[in-house]
């Protein structure tokens, strides 16, 4: 079996040279590539780069969205030893410049004129970066900077050199070795500087393999590629598995276009993370709240039915038969038409990974008949820890250990997994690595959780982050924030949330509104607002997250576990979190230690028990112009509940 990324590249295009590899949609239509001129690409610009000096060991940066000439030149990379090193595309200059520096690069890929923009600032702390070749050439065409080339130059010197030397790409592939360094990821940085999880073509295409094995993936899979290729969970499903199982992968035209090109594609394989779907779900409610009052009212109660026995339809077990036949009729009037409006009509598998759902937002999908399950995993482990089989499928765990996963709970309840997708290690920084894998091969996930009776592992929270209520009428009781966040931003109307509470009397949080969905209500009810700050202080907005977050509490409240989570006190946000003002990662995932210094005077405010309080942020635009947002936030109190057992 060909056990590195080149190597099945190679097998592909002599097994199938005819049939699609990846597509792209350019200037509004679809374009294919095939196996065989994917392999001729990916020669020729790795001929080109042998020439340009890169050599094997040599680490590659590539930052831009998904393009098919993006992975053909990580492909190329590979095919001559190097390592491919994907940035994100949104990160700022100074955020590339420890990762370049730090893995040593002379080579990068730009996508386009920003990118370029971005590497030749980075470049002032990066002397080592020698070339820099861009895809698209809008924008450039007066650009002289020494070693900025493009990549059609790059092709074309290689496509030279590849006729001369006809056997040099397959000699240099033949060298590989499935235990080779394949790739290098990037840590999000949420506590220091990020670090380089270094992977082997074994260990990312092992757990690519069980994955597909698991769901029973094959080449006729159809996948949509819209998501950051720095994520491995991206990298992954459209680069690892897509290699694996020689299904096709569809680059989008761009960020904008999405939503069309995924209804366009009609993935068979789909995945997102539950921000995704929480923004798809709230795209869906806003515009049912348009619609007219019979459909209005034709929708919600279809939506009852689906939520009674959706799941348990998904999930194979019986259902009454006037139940069947009202989800039947469900099913032509709503369900159907809105998993084509979503882009799901052909969904077979689709998974959601990178931060816990919400029940509720779980629910949802399945119950319309889309096929969604969750996963367990991270960057370290090449994502497939757990995975749900599909009878399984339940909003409070996240599946079962997998294919040559090992599971163990430590005594403080962190998860421990042993497995052959394990990271290498972090690149230059044995003290770290050594912090997360053990001498015998488990590696410390921080997160802390438990297998139940059925084998399922359920994830709390961080093990940092799981805490506990100190003082007042919950003294003791246990603190799950992102548990609290997350059934928070089920609702349409809530984008993000910080929770705290650990070491605290009492839970306070911290919301940001959907601009979209809240504009929408406000614009229905006649309430003028200009723009999102004072948008998210009107009166009539903070009674509808109010409501939001008692029924919130009304929900633990019945969890004996967590009941003591309850939200006592809330305030919004005079402005949305941003990656590039630290708030979040690049994986937009809170930062909720960043965000308490940030924000501590409204931290105070909310347990020192004001009922307003003013505070001025500086804020980071697109174009690198800084400015700021200043706001009097006011402060609200929620009605928390008895405990259900306590009640009874």
């Amino acid at each position: 079996m060909e056990t590195t990324f080149p190597q099945l590249l190679a097998q592909h295009a002599k097994d199938r040279p005819a049939a699609p590899a990846m597509r792209e949609k350019e200037y509004g239509i679809w374009q294919t590539m095939t196996w065989a001129e994917l392999a001729r690409l990916v020669e020729h610009i790795a001929c080109g780069l042998y020439q340009a000096g890169l050599v094997r060991g040599d680490h590659m940066v590539l930052v831009g969205g998904n393009r098919p000439r993006l992975y053909a030149t990580m492909l190329a990379a590979q095919s001559l030893g190097a390592i491919p090193v994907p940035l994100y595309q949104d990160a700022v200059a100074a955020e590339c410049v420890f990762p370049i520096n730090n893995a040593d690069v002379r080579f990068a890929f730009a996508e386009d004129q920003e990118q370029v923009d971005k590497l030749l600032e980075a470049r002032e702390q990066c002397p080592q970066l020698a070339h820099i070749f861009f895809d698209d050439p809008r924008g450039l065409r007066n650009y002289a900077e020494n070693g900025l080339a493009s990549l059609d130059s790059l092709i074309e010197a290689g496509a030279a050199f590849a006729r001369q030397n006809p056997g040099f790409v397959p000699a240099e592939v033949a060298r590989s070795h499935p235990h080779d360094v394949a790739a290098m990821f990037f840590t999000s940085g949420t506590t220091g500087n990020p670090k380089g999880v270094v992977h082997t073509h074994n260990t990312l295409l092992d757990r690519a393999r069980a994955g597909a094995a698991f769901d029973k993936l094959t080449g006729d899979e159809e996948v949509l590629a819209y998501l950051p290729p720095a994520w491995i969970g991206q990298n992954i499903f459209s680069y690892a598995q897509w290699l694996a199982c020689g299904y096709v992968v569809n680059c989008p035209e761009s960020a904008g276009t999405v939503m069309i090109d995924l209804k366009e594609v009609g993935p068979t394989y789909y995945f997102a993370p539950p921000r995704v779907f929480e923004g798809l779900l709230t795209t869906v409610m806003i515009r049912m709240e348009d619609a007219g009052a019979i459909k209005r009212r034709m929708f919600h109660a279809f939506m009852d039915v689906a939520r009674k026995v959706g799941p348990s339809l998904m999930d194979g077990k019986s259902v009454g038969g006037l139940d069947r036949f009202k989800y039947m009729l469900g099913n032509l009037l709503v369900y159907g038409p809105l998993r084509n409006n979503l882009g799901m009509s052909r969904v077979r598998v689709a998974y959601t990974a990178g931060e816990a759902i919400g029940p509720d937002l779980f629910t949802f999908y399945r119950s319309i008949g889309i096929n969604l399950k969750q996963l367990y995993g991270s960057t370290e482990t090449a994502v497939f820890v757990c995975l749900q089989p599909d009878n399984q499928a339940r909003a409070d765990t996240v599946g079962i250990p997998i294919d040559g996963v090992q599971i163990k709970v430590a005594d403080n309840g962190e998860i421990l997994v042993k497995s052959p997708g394990l990271l290498k290690e972090y690149y230059k920084n044995p003290t770290a690595t050594a912090e997360v894998l053990t001498a015998d091969g488990w590696y410390h996930t921080s997160d802390a959780g438990f297998l139940d009776a059925q084998g399922h592992l359920k994830i709390i929270d961080r093990v940092k982050d799981v805490g506990r209520i100190m003082g007042g009428a919950n003294d003791g009781a246990m603190f799950a924030p992102k548990y609290v966040e997350n059934k928070l931003k089920f609702f349409p109307h809530i984008k993000e949330v910080v929770a705290y509470g650990d070491r605290r009397e009492k839970v306070c949080v911290m919301i940001n509104i959907d601009f979209d969905a809240v504009g929408n209500w406000a614009e229905r009810r006649n309430l003028p607002y200009a723009g999102y700050t004072d948008l998210a202080q009107k009166p009539e907005v903070y009674q509808l997250i109010r409501e939001c977050v008692e029924k919130v509490n009304a929900d633990l409240a019945a969890d004996a576990l967590l009941a003591g989570s309850q939200v006592s006190r809330f305030l919004v946000l005079h402005k949305e979190l941003d990656a590039d003002d630290g708030e979040l990662t690049r994986t937009n995932k809170v930062r909720r230690g960043y965000i308490a210094e940030k924000y501590d005077v409204l931290v105070d405010a909310l347990y020192g028990g004001k009922t307003e309080q003013y505070i001025e942020t500086q804020v980071k635009f697109e174009d690198g112009r800084t400015g700021s947002v200043s706001a009097t936030l006011r402060i609200m109190d929620a009605k928390t509940f008895a405990p259900v057992k306590a009640a009874a």
